[in-house]
């Protein structure tokens, strides 16, 4: 009972926040609660859901190349210039804190809760976008190690 008064919190602020991607992902949860094999589907969505929506979003990245819209010019002039050198780099830290974020998620469960909390307060009020759950666990992986602090 108490999963679903949660999700009911998530989808509530999430139709005051206009969020309609929280409101989308939390109507599919509470479906996917209601049908039959919940329990041998949810814990795989779980476990393999994010290098899903890693797929995707690497499919809607690569797009542009497939179109022609971005070509090997277009790598060639990233090299050129500073803000192409940051992107790079940004990419290469994200890739590597999203790493350690997929490894702090597995080994300490708590942290997921207050990744939650933080995703829904970044999305409703700041009108960001929920993309970063892995990336915040790699950042606070990597904050909690510098500082010595555990969960």
């Amino acid at each position: 009972m108490e999963s679903w008064l949660f999700l009911a919190l998530v989808l509530v602020i999430a139709l005051v926040g206009k969020n309609m991607s929280l409101v989308i992902a939390s109507v599919v949860v509470m479906v996917l609660k209601l049908l039959p094999m919940t329990t041998k589907w949810l814990p795989v969505i779980q476990s393999k859901g994010i290098n899903w929506g890693v797929t995707v979003i690497s499919v809607a990245i690569l797009v542009p190349i497939a179109t022609g819209q971005i070509t090997f010019n277009d790598l060639f002039k990233a090299f050129k210039n500073p803000a192409g050198w940051i992107a790079i780099a940004a990419g290469i830290a994200v890739a590597i804190l999203s790493k350690y974020g997929v490894n702090q998620l597995a080994a300490v469960p708590q942290v997921t809760v207050a990744l939650v909390l933080g995703t829904i307060i970044g999305v409703v009020v700041f009108k960001g976008v929920a993309a970063g759950p892995v990336i915040a666990s790699g950042m606070t992986y990597c904050i909690v190690t510098l500082l010595n602090l555990h969960f």
